[in-house]
């Protein structure tokens, strides 16, 4: 059970909530929402104007709403910014949005009530998980649209999936015994305005470019191998003059997966240095894994952050609210533009180790396409294609979201970060690179095979390489014949995507 503080959650829980683990609020947590709740019922008492509660929104925040339409108010807002359009999430990332959502909700600041925050954590517990379109998000003033179609559930409309059935929404609540939410003054705009889906995205794909980057440097060690490249470009005195802290974590793992291998190329003073896709491996590496480490530090703290408004504070007992733009997912949508462009280099250097070990030109005396009837067959031409096609794709992707703005609400909200198109592409990227890792994988354990052949049966692969390599043969044998390669990719980007090609390789070389 992952506890909702508001102020305690990490990537690795919002990860464990999409993979199926339950969310409960935190005994605090109840009390500051209980606190906040009170005090909008204090300032309506008042009559005091406060924008989103007893104003319209947007454009519409000169527009004085009367006490008594103060909770039509909410309802409306919740159903006309339902407007998202394209594919649906899937489920894992629903489930995630809910707890993330959750967590800023529970820190007190946003006027919401603790039973309206339990019923949404109720759905998350229970099975009821909203459609969510994926496209409508400007990335400021939060992101509404997405936002909204959560909320219609909660409130009894919308849609949802229950127990594999698409159904309405008050139809799914009713199967899992959840009653709607009656949305009082601010409850509405509490529940959609905020980063919470551009969060939620993120984190997630942040989770899985950390284990990506890992295995790209396994792949790339197996390229080393494959290729007969030399290990001593990753000598720790070359990395320690540079001190990029993460080039020099990403020399000692070649270092490490290399270790005791045979496969690699002594010291020849004919042939001193290797190609920059293979010597340059820590650097390029290294500087990717600086993107992923600056992610996870702008996520862990934007999911334990108060991102909507207006927000609501105390002077004493005297409730005040203040309107400010938190909910402006700058921070978020640079960081994954970053993160972007790390992993489409990641691509790129990948894809150019695929072309030297199918190039018998480059790959110091591999078989042309790594088959041993080139011509007849046409070995791995095709798999370097498809890893030249994901890759300048990716150089399209990877233009940065958070350069574009286009105002909206007639200009009231006339910068937006675009944070939301950002995640999205970051994630298509990710998933890209995942496919040109996998190919990488399969042509160096193709090429192992070849090697080995001119090296001799007790030629001996890395303390990591090892493990590598079997682990990719025992899901993928060696091709001694073209077939079509598709399958092969989906069943080594699915190690990737499980990391039980990572967990495998770090279990052997930390022994």
């Amino acid at each position: 059970m992952i506890e909702i503080t508001g102020e305690h959650l990490t990537l690795e829980d919002v990860v464990a909530v999409a993979n199926g683990e339950p969310a409960s609020l935190a005994p605090q947590a109840m009390a500051a929402m209980e606190r906040a709740w009170q005090g909008i019922q204090t300032l309506l008492a008042k009559g005091e104007i406060a924008y989103g509660i007893t104003t319209g929104f947007g454009a519409f925040k000169g527009r004085i709403i009367p006490r008594h339409e103060v909770a039509a108010l909410q309802r409306n807002l919740v159903l006309s910014h339902a407007a998202g359009v394209g594919p649906l999430l899937d489920e894992p990332t629903v489930r995630a949005i809910l707890a993330v959502r959750a967590n800023t909700l529970a820190m007190g600041h946003s006027g919401i009530r603790p039973q309206t925050v339990q019923t949404l954590l109720a759905m998350l517990n229970r099975g009821v998980v909203p459609l969510i379109p994926a496209y409508g998000s400007v990335g400021a003033s939060g992101d509404l649209a997405p936002l909204a179609h959560a909320a219609c559930v909660l409130i009894g409309e919308g849609e949802a999936f229950y127990e594999g059935e698409r159904l309405p929404g008050g139809e799914a609540l009713r199967r899992a015994g959840i009653q709607p939410v009656v949305l009082g003054a601010k409850e509405g705009l509490a529940l959609i305005n905020g980063t919470a889906v551009t969060t939620t995205l993120g984190t997630l794909v942040t989770k899985q470019a950390e284990t990506l980057i890992r295995t790209a440097d396994i792949a790339g060690a197996l390229a080393v191998e494959a290729l007969r490249g030399t290990p001593e470009a990753f000598d720790a005195r070359i990395h320690n003059l540079r001190p990029h802290p993460r080039q020099v974590d990403a020399a000692a793992y070649m270092r490490r997966l290399l270790h005791g291998s045979t496969f690699t190329r002594p010291h020849d003073p004919r042939d001193i240095q290797d190609a920059y896709s293979l010597r340059c491996i820590p650097q390029v590496h290294g500087a990717i894994r600086d993107t992923a480490a600056y992610a996870r530090w702008a996520l862990e703290i934007e999911l334990n952050a108060v991102t909507d408004n207006p927000l609501i504070f105390f002077e004493g007992e005297r409730p005040v609210v203040l309107s400010g733009g938190n909910f402006h997912a700058e921070p978020v949508g640079l960081a994954l533009d970053y993160l972007k462009l790390g992993l489409t280099e990641l691509g790129n250097i990948s894809e150019r180790r695929i072309a030297r070990m199918v190039d018998r030109s480059l790959s110091n005396g591999l078989p042309p396409f790594l088959t041993r009837h080139g011509g007849l067959e046409s070995g791995f031409m095709l798999a370097q294609y498809t890893a030249a096609s994901l890759a300048s794709q990716n150089k399209v992707l990877a233009h940065p979201a958070t350069a574009d703005s286009i105002p909206t609400s007639a200009n009231t909200e006339d910068h937006v970060s675009m944070a939301t198109n950002a995640a999205h592409h970051t994630r298509q990227v990710l998933e890209n690179v995942e496919h040109i890792v996998a190919i990488e994988l399969l042509a160096a354990a193709q090429g192992i095979d070849f090697r080995r052949e001119l090296l001799g049966p007790t030629a001996r692969l890395g303390k990591g390489t090892a493990v590598a390599y079997e682990i990719v043969r025992q899901t993928v044998p060696f091709l001694a014949h073209d077939e079509p390669l598709s399958p092969h990719i989906a069943a080594v980007r699915a190690l990737i995507r499980e990391q039980a090609l990572v967990t495998a390789v770090e279990a052997a070389i930390q022994g």
